[in-house]
């Protein structure tokens, strides 16, 4: 698609600095600049001719996203947010003041990390000691092999290991939640069981990364766990999502 206007990167309280050295998205880079009303600003900068979804401008994005947050909280938009003139974001912006200027507050000193949860991959062992179903059908194959029945087997399995890692995972976040502010469920993701992130303070990150390293090694038979970040507050930018719980 052809991009023209002003590319935003998100809105931060009005005297947030701009990050030294740092430029946006575009080849060459675009400058950056902050377009104030009242308590907040948009992080705005020229949009670039034919934006597109590079892997170049994805990470720009994301890492002005993260320098901007080390600075203070930062409401993130979504990449390519494209605003026709800086008429439209002032107005924007003196719509939402307001709401845009409690979920700064709410999000000061904290960020997101992502967990994804998906079946270990070499867990078959650990379920056929357990799941009496899934050893009796594998004898079954084995003593008189078919198609059918190699199918079956490799649903039943498949299943099984989902089911294994869907019980452990629901461990994981009972353990994680209290080290957590707020959690929410992410989109599904192939291959993956769960997908949550969870808004922690600045202060609890290293505990948390440590509690979930410690999880992952006490059910690494079951449930293969993948932490991510500290990541731009998309899932909690919204005032809707939940707190945590235990």
């Amino acid at each position: 698609m052809t991009a023209a206007g002003l590319y935003v990167y998100g809105v931060v309280r009005t005297g947030h600095p701009l990050p030294a050295g740092r430029r946006g998205v575009g080849d060459p880079p675009g400058p950056l600049r902050l377009i104030r009303h009242g308590a907040i600003a948009a992080v705005a900068g020229p949009a670039p001719p034919g934006l597109r979804a590079r892997r170049r401008d994805l990470l720009a994005h994301q890492e002005l996203l993260l320098a901007l947050a080390a600075d203070g909280p930062v409401l993130p938009m979504r990449f390519g947010m494209v605003a026709p003139d800086e008429d439209t974001v002032l107005r924007d912006l003196a719509a939402g003041e307001q709401e845009r200027s409690a979920a700064l507050t709410r999000l000061d000193g904290r960020c997101e990390l992502n967990l994804k949860a998906s079946p270990v991959e070499d867990g078959l062992a650990a379920l056929l000691r357990e799941d009496e179903g899934v050893r009796r059908l594998r004898d079954e194959v084995r003593g008189r092999p078919s198609y059918q029945g190699s199918l079956r087997l490799g649903e039943s399995v498949a299943a099984g290991l989902t089911r294994r890692a869907k019980a452990a995972v629901e461990q994981v976040l009972r353990a994680c939640a209290p080290l957590a502010e707020q959690l929410v469920e992410g989109p599904d993701v192939q291959g993956c069981v769960r997908n949550v992130s969870f808004l922690v303070g600045r202060d609890n990150e290293a505990p948390f990364r440590a509690a979930v390293e410690r999880l992952a090694a006490e059910h690494r038979d079951a449930v293969e766990l993948r932490l991510t970040g500290p990541l731009p507050c998309y899932s909690f930018a919204d005032p809707g999502s939940v707190p945590a719980t235990a």
